[in-house]
């Protein structure tokens, strides 16, 4: 098997197209465009877009079928007009019915699919309820295909969206099997959406952004969870905003703690592409862990 490919094997200006191509700023088209420039060594611009996409079945580090879990499909009323909107719920087994903290988990901007299921069955692991709910449900869902996911994702009413996210955290602190305490871990859309509800959920106990948009800092007086936040080094997009908000925060009187990785790029939790740097994703992890066990438990 050849060598895993991290993100020293890309030119910089190419994982930041790509980066602009993940968020929507670029179609395949463009991104292919500027691309061309990069290909050497016989590696087209279709290459490169192939070798930096998401890989999931290399990636998977809890398989779905793992006897140490629970996890069953599941839907939630959605006050949005949606019916409902479905989700991936997790727990461990060795709990039965006992009562967990809940953790909800927030997917990118793809919508559920299996890297943020295998994200679902770590928290799990760690001892909580984890909920992942799919963004996309109303669209149909996760449809498979991460480039079809990106396109429906814009067709998506964010109002309605927040709505149904705000639905799934009262459903699941409601469950007779939580403990009544939540979390929020999110990562890029999901890791916005987390500081979005930690702006609207004032009895939220723990919120966890993973490198996402941060609300406008008149916001920061409405968080009353703490904040364990996580920042790529090199992200622009994300952390041109960050340190406004931070020191809002700071003034409103909000716990937070800010990481910031060296050397990462935008993404690098995520075990399914290039971008992914194994030591700072497994020391994010255990920070995350621990945060969520000191204020969840």
């Amino acid at each position: 098997m050849p060598p895993r490919l991290t993100a020293h094997d890309f030119d910089q200006e190419l994982l930041i197209l790509f980066d602009a191509y993940v968020h929507g700023d670029l179609d395949r088209r463009g991104f292919l465009g500027q691309a061309q420039r990069f290909a050497k060594a016989g590696m087209t611009a279709a290459g490169l877009l192939a070798a930096l996409s998401p890989n999931f079945a290399a990636a998977q580090q809890v398989p779905p079928d793992d006897k140490r879990l629970k996890a069953e499909r599941v839907a939630v009323p959605s006050p949005a007009g949606n019916g409902s909107i479905n989700g991936y719920l997790v727990r461990p087994a060795s709990a039965g019915t006992g009562r967990l903290p809940a953790v909800l988990v927030v997917h990118e901007n793809r919508g559920l699919n299996p890297h943020i299921e295998d994200i679902a069955r770590r928290v799990a692991l760690d001892g909580f309820m984890a909920f992942a709910p799919d963004a996309l449900t109303p669209l149909g869902g996760y449809p498979g295909d991460e480039d079809k996911a990106r396109a429906e994702f814009a067709k998506l009413d964010q109002g309605k969206t927040r709505e149904d996210f705000l639905a799934a955290t009262a459903w699941l602190r409601a469950r007779a099997d939580g403990n009544g305490k939540l979390g929020v871990v999110g990562f890029c859309y999901g890791g916005g959406m987390a500081h979005w509800l930690a702006t609207r959920l004032p009895d939220l106990q723990a919120a966890v952004p993973f490198y996402g948009n941060s609300p406008p800092p008149e916001e920061a007086a409405r968080v009353k969870a703490p904040l364990q936040v996580h920042l790529a080094a090199v992200d622009e997009r994300i952390n041109a905003a960050w340190p406004a908000y931070e020191a809002a925060l700071k003034a409103a009187g909000a716990r937070v703690e800010v990481h910031h990785y060296p050397g990462t790029q935008h993404g690098f939790n995520n075990d399914t592409t290039p971008r992914y740097d194994a030591a700072a994703a497994q020391q994010v992890w255990a920070r995350t862990v621990a945060f969520f066990k000191t204020h969840l438990a």
